[in-house]
């Protein structure tokens, strides 16, 4: 379809030449010498993109464009003109142009001009599409050797660099590539992991940072020069902080961050209170048993997460003034922000945000959100909207104004599951659907992961033989009795708890205020 411009000038007998030169390019053009006309002719043709002149007679320039930004906003106007005052430069801007030349122009300027503004969807995708097929080959070949742990943190960063980029661009064939090359990732990376992760926590070799030991190692140091909020958004997987990190820099600058490792089973009970606790779930069973709960007993599981944090705290010889506040819905964080400044006379402040845990569970039982979130990047969109209107966003830019040290983790990521894998256990087996545990489970020995002796592992026994079993990759348990239910309610829900990149390989971020 041929691109139509409407080119205002009061000189534009003289752009003769570069109205030629744009039609010689299949461009058409329509050419007026005062912004009255501009006006007009936005108003009964409807144009591509308008090129204005700041200075002409009768109404000015940026008088035209508040007139035809008011009748269609959506079209770009490029503004043109001899002066570089920065008030006229400012107050154009102000008024959403969407480029800026300063007289004389000549015709490849504006050449660049429009294709920056009309085909840069394409130049983008473009320069995208030949970008990734280029790391794609590479990528590839780093999947078929045999990586090491800071390689496979790069393979993982990369996989979701493209992620982000393809969300940019509308290529399903790219993204489908992406998928394929994300899944056989995984298929790898879960080899890799079940190989190492018990020799890792027994120290037989050296492991990555995991994170039962992260505040020891990483938070702990830094209080002996700062006082930090300590964010822990649960289950936040790597790709979305990298979207909300867009709204986190204006405030802050990111002075360090990686990728760290969360541990068996990927789930809050798990993860988290061996965040707080400092030690492993056997360890936390064992040392303080009145605050571990098994999958078997009733209650919530997480309950006591400020006293295992206090216990951590005195193992490490910390007399400090702290608190902690798990936020799990609006009322909590809107009270928090209100008694922000209560916090400030704390050396650590710990806080707890739920609602990305929530969002996800909500996906699964609610159909409006599952319609929402139908895919990763639907999901990453939905919580960035989320968080640039929640009071976290607010707490975030309080910590900022008050110069705090600010560092943001989670326990654990979530993965989009599609491949059902059927087990059968005792009516006593656990309800989560990317790991089981329990007596006499019965499974395909090839699709899963088993820990026959949870201690191998620092996990609790709730039986004398009872075993974990975990799914990997995109897979789920299901029970084959009401099979096609279960199928159906959960095929491509966001669940938690096996073995994937998205689970285990989780963000750790310390920023500094700007």
């Amino acid at each position: 379809m041929q691109v139509k411009i409407l080119w205002a000038d009061d000189e534009i007998d003289l752009l003769k030449p570069h109205i030629l030169f744009l039609e010689s390019k299949g461009y058409e053009v329509v050419s007026v010498n005062n912004g009255t006309s501009a006006v007009e002719e936005n108003q009964n043709e409807d144009f591509d993109i308008i090129f204005l002149d700041e200075n002409m007679p009768g109404i000015t320039g940026l008088e035209a464009l508040s007139r035809i930004k008011k009748e269609k906003p959506y079209v770009p106007v490029v503004m043109i003109t001899k002066s570089e005052e920065e008030h006229i430069m400012e107050e154009a801007i102000g008024s959403n142009i969407a480029d800026y030349l300063i007289k004389p122009v000549n015709p490849n300027q504006i050449l660049l001009s429009i294709k920056k503004n009309l085909d840069k969807s394409k130049l983008v995708s473009d320069k995208t599409n030949s970008s990734y097929q280029q790391e794609f080959r590479e990528l590839g070949m780093q999947l078929n050797s045999n990586l090491d742990l800071d390689e496979w943190m790069d393979v993982y960063e990369k996989l979701v660099y493209w992620d982000l980029e393809l969300d940019k661009i509308d290529d399903s064939g790219m993204r489908e590539v992406l998928n394929m090359q994300r899944k056989e990732g995984n298929v790898q990376f879960c080899k890799y992991f079940e190989d190492n992760y018990l020799e890792w926590l027994n120290g037989v070799t050296e492991g990555p940072q995991m994170i039962h030991t992260l505040f020891k190692d990483r938070i702990n140091p830094l209080l002996d020069s700062t006082d930090p909020f300590v964010v822990v958004i649960d289950n936040l997987r790597y790709d979305q902080w990298k979207m909300l990190s867009e709204t986190f820099v204006k405030h802050y600058n990111i002075k360090n961050e990686e990728i760290i490792f969360s541990i068996l089973p990927t789930a809050t009970q798990y993860a988290r209170n061996a965040f707080f606790a400092g030690l492993m779930p056997s360890e936390i069973a064992k040392k303080y048993p009145k605050y571990w709960l098994g999958e078997e007993d009733e209650g919530g599981k997480n309950n006591f997460e400020k006293e295992l944090f206090a216990e951590q705290l005195k193992r490490l010889g910390r007399d400090i003034k702290w608190s902690y506040h798990k936020i799990t819905n609006l009322d909590k964080g809107r009270k928090l922000v209100d008694n922000f400044n209560q916090l400030l006379s704390n050396k650590l402040n710990v806080i707890v945000y739920n609602f990305v845990d929530m969002l996800s569970h909500a996906r699964t039982e609610m159909e409006v959100i599952r319609e929402l979130a139908e895919n990763e990047s639907a999901y990453r969109s939905l919580t960035m909207s989320w968080f640039e209107h929640s009071p976290l966003h607010e707490i975030i830019k309080k910590c900022a104004e008050s110069g705090r040290k600010l560092i943001v983790t989670t326990d654990h990521g979530t993965v989009r599951v599609g491949n059902p894998v059927k087990i059968v256990g005792e009516r006593s087996t656990n309800t989560n659907l990317r790991y089981k545990v329990g007596r006499n489970l019965s499974y395909n020995d090839k699709e899963v992961f088993k820990i026959d002796n949870p201690e191998d592992a620092f996990l609790p026994k709730s039986g004398l033989s009872s075993q974990f079993v975990f799914t990997r990759n995109n897979d789920y348990f299901v029970y084959p009795n009401n099979y096609n239910y279960y199928v159906k309610y959960y095929n491509d829900t966001f669940q938690h708890g096996g073995i994937s990149m998205e689970e285990l390989l989780i963000p750790y971020i310390e920023l500094d205020p700007k």
